[in-house]
């Protein structure tokens, strides 16, 4: 198989319980906690309103522009 998941989904298939068990262990500690939390968050499903589309257009015609605020003015003003 050249697919990584679907030659552990085979393998998995495979495994009796008890080893299935040790396996999901195994598993859970090699994922980090953020990225199974960012797995698992639901997706949003709210609407961007024209309003914010415009907005969003100007902050990224600005930034291109260069006229963004720096990193490090923004820490100075307001703390790390």
């Amino acid at each position: 198989m050249s697919d990584p998941k679907e030659h552990a989904h085979a393998l998995l298939d495979m495994l009796p319980e008890a080893k299935l068990t040790a396996v999901v262990g195994l598993l859970d500690v090699m994922v980090e906690p953020l990225a199974r939390s960012l797995a698992s968050a639901p997706v949003e499903e709210e609407q961007i309103t024209p309003v914010t589309a415009a907005a969003l257009e100007r902050a990224r015609a600005s930034l291109a522009r260069g006229e963004g605020i720096p990193h490090e003015d923004i820490r100075r003003e307001f703390g790390p």
